[in-house]
């Protein structure tokens, strides 16, 4: 079973074996970054709900009020998710067809 790290919020935790331990919505893989990213690309609330209609309200704001109060550290996790990134962290480019490529030198 695997343990479940509360957080000040109620419906946000941290689960060592689920997305490596980076916050999410409680019994759901769902991370609270994922639900940020929606949000600033402009989704509603009811628009995240429809997109995930077994999460309960409170869940996605309180997934948004955990932001507000980690902001950093959500900004973090956001930018390290970046593609860009992960291709430069891994010595990699994309081809003109979406083939991942090892970079050449």
């Amino acid at each position: 079973m695997a343990l479940k790290t509360k957080t000040e919020h109620p419906h946000i935790v941290r689960v060592k074996e689920i997305r490596g331990g980076r916050p999410v919505i409680k019994d759901t893989g769902i991370e609270v970054a994922l639900i940020v990213k929606l949000h600033k690309m402009g989704e509603s609330v009811d628009e995240i709900l429809a997109l995930y209609p077994h999460l309960a309200p409170a869940a996605v704001y309180d997934a948004l009020s955990y932001y507000h109060d980690h902001q950093k550290e959500i900004e973090h996790l956001i930018a390290d998710q970046d593609i860009q990134v992960i291709l430069e962290q891994n010595d990699l480019t994309i081809d003109s067809q979406g083939h991942i490529l090892p970079r050449i030198k």
